[in-house]
């Protein structure tokens, strides 16, 4: 079986490695148990099953990996389900934590995760105080530490779209990275679809009167919704970001374009009057004025190398050149 840990924790501390059977177990007042697995199987989850009393329909949850989170209320005990995420590369992949809450147990089910609890255990092992006020604590800091992992994924995110950002005021996009731009906008977009139900579950953590979730522990999870919160506003903000950086990129091409566009009507005029002078005089007509004028020649060179440094000037002066 995937076991990653399953103790007895007593008056906040951890007891003796619990085997997991299908019997069930009897505690005490001040005893429950924290099971942590990563990717069950069914047979394996039918053992849980029948040893702690888990609703069928949280266990095929717990072994369906294509849920969004949700708290569900089976009797006297909870079922969460909650989304984690981690970067790769470009693209945010997903997994889940599926959490079985009772009296006297709580146990997790991982599907997809990177992030495994084994330093979070030994953290809260390390505070007994808050460990033996039971498994609703342990749920707080199982979800807190879910959340806290959004946020690197959304400052990478947000770095990288900075670092194009910069990169577009100095030189155009090139089409590889416009076509990054538009998939770190659909990442962040799906992150907004996973983080939506994911502030709601938090919510009802919050607000409503659950079963195995105490009072005193509300204020604990108030501060993880206000963590959620503070994701959703940091991709709604990014998402903007993204836009503008397009936007913006748009905006700078066309600018660049236009004054290439100036710069070569600029210089096409200059040209033009060489051009006219020269072609004028270039028929093929015998009787042509100032054709027999000694110093004609210089002349026309004089009155066109006049009026192209006029030209020149004057679109120079105007920002065309």
């Amino acid at each position: 079986m995937p076991v990653v840990a399953s103790f007895m924790y007593r008056d906040g501390k951890r007891a003796e490695e619990l085997p997991l059977s299908a019997t069930p177990i009897s505690f005490k007042e001040n005893e429950f148990a924290w099971i942590g697995l990563h990717a069950p199987t069914a047979e394996e989850m039918a053992t849980l099953q029948q040893a702690y009393g888990l609703h069928q329909l949280a266990v095929e949850d717990a072994l369906n990996a294509q849920q969004i989170a949700k708290v569900d209320v089976y009797g006297e005990q909870l079922f969460v389900l909650a989304k984690t995420a981690h970067l790769e590369g470009d693209k945010i992949t997903y997994g889940e934590t599926s959490l079985f809450v009772g009296r006297h147990h709580i146990i997790s089910v991982r599907q997809g995760s990177a992030r495994a609890h084994t330093e979070l255990r030994a953290q809260l092992e390390a505070s007994p105080l808050l460990l033996q006020k039971g498994p609703d604590y342990v749920l707080h800091a199982i979800i807190d530490f879910i959340v806290d992992g959004y946020l690197p994924v959304v400052q990478t995110i947000e770095d990288r779209v900075l670092a194009m950002e910069k990169h577009m005021l100095v030189a155009f996009l090139e089409r590889e990275q416009i076509r990054r731009i538009f998939r770190l906008r659909r990442q962040v977009i799906l992150f907004q679809r996973i983080i939506g139900p994911m502030s709601e579950l938090v919510g009802k953590l919050v607000h409503l009167d659950l079963p195995c979730i105490d009072e005193h522990a509300k204020p604990y999870f108030r501060d993880v919704h206000d963590h959620v919160r503070r994701v959703e506003a940091m991709l709604g903000g990014l998402r903007e970001v993204i836009t503008s950086v397009f936007e913006a990129s748009n905006l700078l091409e066309q600018q660049r374009q236009g004054t290439i566009t100036r710069q070569l009507a600029a210089w096409a005029a200059i040209l033009a009057v060489p051009t006219a002078i020269a072609g004028i005089y270039g028929m093929n007509f015998v009787h042509m004025p100032e054709l027999q004028t000694r110093y004609g020649y210089f002349v026309v060179l004089a009155i066109i190398a006049v009026l192209c440094s006029f030209l020149f000037y004057r679109f120079r002066k105007a920002g065309w050149i």
